[in-house]
């Protein structure tokens, strides 16, 4: 099995972009899941040889444009996300499944608290409990990855094949 592609990885991130561009309404923009943060976190844990910390502070950049929020805000979060993600990525693979999803709910946590207060710093009110709700649709949104592109634990095979 072949691993990821430098292009195959940009054109992920370019379809989450887009999907962090569709004008959501209603109900649906509390629930949005950050889908530039799922997506990085998934190929910085399975590729962090071509997804790395740049990576991290550049997609942090372009949603940061995307969302017209303060410049540098989401780029120090997901920078910081990065690097905690790295850190622990080698031992990952004696993670199981769940795991490896209650890290990822970690990451997802942390960064939004980080947006948080750099939101307050920046002067804007306290939000209500609902700003955490992309956490959890975002966990939702990395078992999607997870089967799509293939879990992150390396299945054990059978000998007998």
């Amino acid at each position: 099995m072949r691993g990821p592609s430098l292009l195959h990885i940009y054109l992920s991130l370019f379809f989450a972009y887009l999907c962090q561009l569709f004008p959501w309404t209603g109900q649906g923009i509390i629930f949005r899941p950050d889908f530039m943060l799922v997506v990085l976190l998934y190929w910085l844990l399975r590729a962090p040889y071509l997804c790395n910390i740049a990576t991290a502070w550049v997609v942090g950049l372009l949603v940061d444009l995307a969302t017209g929020s303060l410049l540098g805000q989401h780029a120090l979060a997901f920078t910081l996300a990065a690097y905690i993600a790295l850190s622990f990525q080698r031992r990952l693979v004696l993670f199981s499944t769940l795991q490896i999803a209650s890290y990822i709910f970690g990451l997802l946590f942390f960064t939004r608290a980080a947006l948080l207060i750099l939101k307050l710093f920046s002067g804007s009110e306290a939000p209500s409990w609902h700003y955490f709700w992309p956490v959890i649709t975002g966990m939702l949104l990395w078992q999607i990855l997870r089967l799509v592109f293939g879990s992150l634990v390396r299945q054990k095979q059978n000998r007998a094949e």
